[in-house]
């Protein structure tokens, strides 16, 4: 194996957290809900978005060399996109577990039920397309997180 799959691997995979049995993409988004509640209280909010998006690059690059690699259109392994979905979902959220808990399940919600344009994005089976699908998600379950709290506090 090359240093350029490795890396692919470990950033695709999220330190290997994608090759958890029974739903990796939940264990994926758990991952950074907790990473969230640990790093979040240090960053800003403009840096935490500027993370977020240098992630979705990284996740970019890493699905593409990994869905060349294992000749799969949407690896389940890969859980990247998870990671990135979910700090969509939690930008600008209060620092609680009850809201970081809020987040993940309608990010979850909308990432397994794939309403619209989420659907359109998962269709497009290659490495921007397993990106996104839940970028959109992570957008959906944002803006409904955002409008709970509008109403709630």
């Amino acid at each position: 194996m090359n240093l350029k799959y490795k890396l692919a691997e470990f950033i695709g995979t999220v330190g290997y957290v994608g090759y958890l049995p029974i739903a990796p993409g939940t264990w994926g988004s758990l991952a950074a809900l907790i990473a969230w509640y640990i790093l979040k209280p240090m960053i800003s909010d403009p840096l935490f978005l500027l993370i977020t998006g240098a992630i979705f690059f990284a996740g970019v690059v890493a699905s593409e060399i990994l869905v060349e690699a294992w000749e799969d259109g949407d690896p389940k392994a890969v859980v990247v996109d998870e990671w990135v979905g979910m700090w969509i979902a939690l930008y600008l959220a209060p620092h609680t577990l009850v809201w970081g808990l809020v987040a993940f399940l309608l990010f979850r919600f909308f990432d397994i039920l794939k309403p619209g344009p989420i659907q359109l994005m998962d269709d497009l089976h290659s490495a921007i397309g397993v990106m996104m699908d839940d970028v959109v998600a992570g957008i959906f379950a944002l803006l409904l997180t955002q409008s709970l709290l509008y109403f709630f506090i």
